[in-house]
């Protein structure tokens, strides 16, 4: 199992052993503690619970509460289930953090983007805009969307004006720069999914 659950703290640059200046993304990864191991004789398929964070327990309720009880665990603020192919090497309990990653050299990253609201095409999809002349009215408009007679309608995935931002998002192929294992941070080149203290998943590559 090579999954764990960070949060991203903002971006940076570090000076490599070559001289280059790197731009970062500092993620903190774990620690996971696992909370449940689930098996396919007793569940029907192999996973196991891990969580992330500190959770206030006057905020968790009564069976939950009795869930992170029974592992031993402290309340946590994430609970994430992740499929595994041999769930008896992991124990209910134990922590994982950033040693899973040591040897990788590159990790996916997943988040939720940042929320943009209503977006116009322009901005959206990076349509060019019309020309900015005198009586132009087409400057920031999508142009024609729809057909005529035939099929007198507009087809599904036409690229139009609305929400943007706000959804799931995953970054491949990231080089992972540095490890710090004391701090359980990871240094990622480039830009991640999300906003600064969001939560995104890091999967080795």
């Amino acid at each position: 199992m090579q999954l764990l659950i960070g949060k991203k703290l903002g971006m940076t640059q570090v000076f490599e052993e070559s001289g280059g200046l790197t731009p970062v993304s500092v993620i903190q990864a774990g620690p996971c503690p696992i909370v449940q191991v689930k098996t396919t004789e007793m569940d029907g398929y192999s996973a196991i619970q891990i969580g992330f964070g500190e959770g206030k327990e006057n905020r968790v309720r009564k069976p939950l509460k009795g869930h992170y009880k029974r592992g031993g665990v402290s309340p946590c603020r994430i609970l994430k289930e992740v499929r595994v192919d041999d769930p008896g090497q992991f124990k209910v309990g134990e922590a994982l953090d950033v040693k899973i990653f040591e040897g990788a050299e590159r990790v996916h990253v997943a988040g939720v983007s940042k929320g943009r609201g209503f977006a116009g095409t322009v901005r959206r999809y990076n349509f060019k805009k019309g020309p900015v002349t005198h009586g132009s009215k087409n400057i920031r408009e999508p142009g024609s969307v729809g057909m005529c007679a035939t099929p007198s309608r507009i087809f599904k995935g036409k690229r139009l004006p609305g929400r943007m931002g706000g959804r799931r998002t995953t970054v491949r192929n990231l080089r992972l720069v540095q490890i710090d294992a004391e701090n359980n941070l990871l240094y990622v080149k480039g830009a991640v999914p999300g906003a600064n203290n969001g939560i995104v998943l890091i999967r080795r590559a």
